[in-house]
């Protein structure tokens, strides 16, 4: 039976899956975008385990102008820029798919389609291939001209395969006729025109009667009209169209067909990011799939399996002659710390016995010149081969504690972590490659070392399978031979300091580098720190907390039942829609793909119309209530108490400083950034949070900070005044806006002019406002916006600003450079485009503050240091920073921690925090 190699068009397989699965997924740990590599993960798991490809590879687009672009000035002019969630999500279908053991191949100058053709060719043209059938994985039309003999095109997702009986029956050419088909229809997509009302059916019958192109134009006479004008007006530009729509299949792109020889996949990577990203239901088709593999006898190769999307099919360089040593010895040991002391940077990891938060240290590696590195082991097979752990890391300690000292590495927050628990406290850190690629390029998604070195330098890493293996043969590093473990333990310090110093150029470029060095790389073991601190949850009062709601969440379930009159599932929309818009009649509001809508907009629209002479019409107000308080327990008390770490009785949830598009800190395993505050009911979660017995919870907070910002960054004269004389900002804005004495604005004008206050921040629109102050229809929200700009001038121009920066530059900045693109401002849709206005101006407020509350952190946590505060920082939750202390002194400790904060950036208005001392986060607060 033939071989098949399968050729997957990569971004044909994306935009498929992005388009077909229509948003709303996100990964639980990192918030990122899933959707579309949801949709390509799932592709790839039916044709690994259904179809068992012996060869397969996946062809990409590299980035920059192809030769189509050089013939034609116009081509692929009108396509819109790449949707920003999903272009966030490339990277990591790139990462699955080289975890799937699959190559990506791409070829400077040439589009996917291309290189498929040349591989194509080069297959049908290669005696030792006879026997190989070659199937394309796409339904993209310009590759029908390759169909043949042995060259079908393949829709996975519904198991059709096109061959050429196929392509006669459904397009009515043959594959030699399919450029000539497109030439003349064109490609809207790629902006290629064809001629003037010729289509699929029309074309597909000329080339019925004359075969081709040119029997056409030879029988031209015969075609009489208005088509006959069209082809005499195209007749000189469709070779320019024929030459467009023909695959370059002739270029030698440095194709092998043993290296799209399929490699088992890296199941124990697979499974974590499955994991990560909340790809549940996939971990179980994965293991099924490693099994079979495994059965199957596919022979466990290690290192990368392909090339990088862009680059070319060149030698990749290996540190084969690099001076990687061990240290095993006390003297060699001294001398290392000698060298480190007079390096202007030292690289530093840390190998352990695996990831999670009990991994013992292995050793640690250092590097301080290219193409050099030690590692210091202190766990190896060799039980003479190593210096005893606590001899090392005393050794080190005054190394990696000197603040003076400057440190690079590769997510060091881990390595931060894994010396803490030897009791090294990790400072002076300037530099980290992973938070130096994402500052770059925000929407990568993924930044490991191995896929920087590659697309960066050039260079492929030591895989860690070829020391600890794969599976249920995999070892621990502390297994693994000395002589195996320091080139690979070496290596990573070298990368990590090659990697210093070719992207710094490039982050001062870009105006960052003062960003990373200064604010987000020293945060990174201030977070590592408040990780491991982590803080005390009280699990009898969630379950207490929890009994209660319960309770109340039963009384609400019988409330609905009654004022509907019939028992029904509250939790099945479908059952609601049938309550709400059938039996009781209210009008239905929008409609989704899986009937009637009971979303949140569309139940509190329904309840602002409740008439309180028909009890039926409160279901939509008590759903509400019942929802909410449902949420609660099942997303907080519930999953609060299952995160209290046995060992500790603490949380310790996990920071992440680069996942959200403003710079804003992210937490999860539990998300603590999302706990209710806006209701009695949800603040109350906060009194499970305390300190322990003798010490204080301090919470700091800034106020209004946003404002404040909006104040400095806009120059506004009226909203600067009113931050001076410490003015309440939303009375002073409504006595503004509203035209009345500042001592006769009213409790309904303030909350007007707060809502308005902070929905201009977000570029809020008359709809979005309307929808906000209940009562106020889109005109009057409209004139409200219009008289908010009229009497702040400064305002209206630094929104305008912030407009005309992302038209410009394509990005916005905040007050320390932190950029994020806007693609959607250029976008032809006017809803797009209105979103990409209000991001562009959300963009510089919150990032802003983000980049705030990251000095303020790196500055507390570095007073503390200086002076040996007892102060230990625990949590960070938008504004606001808690902190844990011994009750004596707490309020002289407060005050310190309000003096940092207050002082971290130099604004035209004053910066103000408010701190509270509790037993609990809601006392506290």
């Amino acid at each position: 039976m033939p071989s098949t190699l399968y050729l997957i068009d990569a971004y044909a397989q994306i935009f498929r899956a992005y388009y077909a699965i229509r948003g709303g997924m996100h990964s639980p740990v990192t918030s990122e975008p899933t959707h579309a590599v949801f949709g390509v993960t799932g592709m790839l798991l039916k044709l690994l385990s259904q179809y068992r490809p012996q060869y397969v590879a996946v062809a990409v687009d590299p980035p920059g102008p192809t030769f189509r672009d050089e013939l034609y000035g116009d081509y692929k002019a009108t396509r819109g820029a790449t949707p920003e969630d999903l272009r966030a999500q490339i990277p990591r279908i790139f990462e699955l798919v080289e975890l799937f053991g699959i190559p990506l191949i791409s070829y400077p100058g040439l589009e996917a389609d291309d290189v498929i053709g040349c591989i194509t060719r080069r297959v049908l043209a290669d005696p030792s291939c006879a026997d190989l059938r070659v199937r394309i994985v796409s339904k993209d039309k310009d590759l029908a001209q390759l169909i043949g003999p042995r060259v079908s095109l393949f829709d996975v997702h519904t198991d059709a395969e096109m061959d050429a009986a196929a392509l006669l029956e459904a397009r009515g050419v043959r594959p030699d006729q399919v450029v000539d088909l497109l030439a003349l229809t064109g490609d809207s997509v790629d902006n290629v025109p064809g001629v003037e009302g010729i289509g699929p059916k029309t074309a597909a019958q000329l080339l019925q009667e004359h075969d081709s192109i040119e029997g056409i134009y030879e029988h031209i006479d015969a075609i009489k009209g208005k088509r006959r004008e069209n082809l005499e007006r195209a007749r000189e530009t469709l070779p320019l169209f024929r030459r467009l729509v023909t695959l370059q299949c002739e270029v030698d792109v440095g194709f092998s067909l043993e290296a799209t020889r399929l490699r088992p996949l890296n199941l124990p990577r697979i499974l974590a990011l499955f994991q990560q990203l909340g790809f549940n239901r996939f971990q179980e088709e994965a293991r099924r799939l490693a099994e079979e593999e495994r059965r199957a006898g596919l022979d466990i190769e290690s290192g990368s399996n392909g090339l990088a999307a862009g680059t070319p099919a060149v030698e990749i360089e290996s540190y084969g002659a690099a001076d990687y040593r061990a240290v095993t010895t006390a003297e060699a040991l001294r001398e290392t710390i000698e060298r480190l002391r007079a390096a202007p940077m030292i690289a530093v990891d840390t190998e352990t016995t695996g990831l999670g938060h009990d991994a013992r240290l292995c050793g640690v590696s250092l590097a301080w010149e290219e193409g050099s590195g030690v590692y210091v082991p202190v766990r190896s097979p060799e039980s003479d081969g190593h210096l005893a752990e606590e001899a090392v890391l005393n050794a080190l300690r005054p190394v990696l504690e000197d603040e003076a000292v400057p440190k690079c590495g590769h997510n060091l927050k881990f390595d931060a972590h894994v010396l803490l628990r030897g009791g090294v406290r990790l400072r002076g850190v300037r530099f980290d490659s992973m938070l130096a690629a994402s500052l770059l390029d925000p929407g990568q998604g993924s930044a490991r070392l191995d896929n920087l070195a590659l697309s960066l330098l050039n260079y492929r890493m030591i895989p860690i399978t070829q020391l600890i293996g794969e599976g249920s043969e995999q070892v621990t590093m502390e297994a693994v031979p000395l002589a195996k473990v320091t080139p690979y333990a070496a290596e990573d310090a070298d990368v990590a300091l090659r990697l210093w110093r070719v992207l710094t150029p490039r982050l001062e470029e870009q105006g960052m580098a003062a960003l990373l060095r200064d604010v987000e790389a020293p945060l990174s073991t201030v977070l590592a720190e408040m990780e491991a601190n982590g803080i005390l949850c009280d699990p009898e009062e969630l379950e207490r907390q929890g009994r209660e709601l319960g309770a109340r969440v039963e009384e609400l379930k019988a409330m609905i039942h009654a004022a509907a009159g019939c028992e029904f599932d509250i939790n099945s929309t479908r059952q609601l829609a049938e309550v709400l818009f059938d039996r009781i009649g209210l009008k239905a509001g929008k409609r989704t793909k899986t009937g009637r809508s009971t979303d949140v907009e569309v139940l509190e629209k329904l309840a602002a119309e409740e008439d309180r002479l028909d009890p039926r019409t409160a279901v939509p107000r008590l759903v509400l209530a019942y929802r909410q308080l449902a949420k609660l327990i099942s997303t907080y008390l519930t999953s609060l108490s299952q995160s209290i770490r046995p060992s500790t009785g603490r949380i310790h949830t996990t920071f992440h400083q680069l996942v959200t598009a403003t710079g804003r800190l992210a937490s999860h395993g539990p998300n603590l950034q999302n706990i209710p505050v806006r209701t009695d009911v949800g603040r109350q979660i906060r009194k499970a949070f305390h300190a322990p017995e003798g010490h204080r919870l301090l919470c700091a907070d800034y106020s209004q900070i946003e404002l404040r910002l909006l104040a400095h960054l806009s120059q506004d004269a009226a909203l600067l005044e009113a931050f001076h004389n410490d003015w309440d900002i939303h009375a002073a804005v409504a006595s503004q806006v509203f035209d009345v004495p500042l001592d006769q604005v009213t409790r309904e004008l303030r909350a007007q002019a707060k809502t308005i206050n902070f929905g201009i921040i977000y570029g809020v629109t008359p709809y979005g406002l309307a929808r906000r102050i209940e009562g106020m229809d889109v005109a009057a929200a409209g004139q409200l916006i219009a008289d908010y700009r009229a009497r702040y001038p400064g305002i209206d121009a630094f929104l305008q600003r912030c407009v005309q920066k992302a038209l410009a530059d394509g990005y916005v900045t905040t007050l320390l450079g932190r950029r994020r693109a806007i693609p959607e401002i250029h976008s032809t849709n006017a809803q797009t485009r209105g979103l990409g206005e209000r991001l562009a101006i959300n963009s510089v407020v919150q990032g802003s503050a983000a980049d705030l509350i990251k000095v303020a952190m790196v500055h507390v946590q570095r007073r503390v240091d200086r002076e040996s505060l007892p102060v230990k920082m625990l949590l960070q939750i938008h504004d606001e920073l808690v902190f844990e202390t011994p009750a004596e002194g707490a309020r002289a400790r407060a005050d310190a921690v309000c003096q940092e904060m207050e002082r971290a950036m130099e604004l035209s208005v004053p910066l103000k925090v408010e701190c509270g001392i509790g037993r609990d986060w809601l006392s506290a607060k």
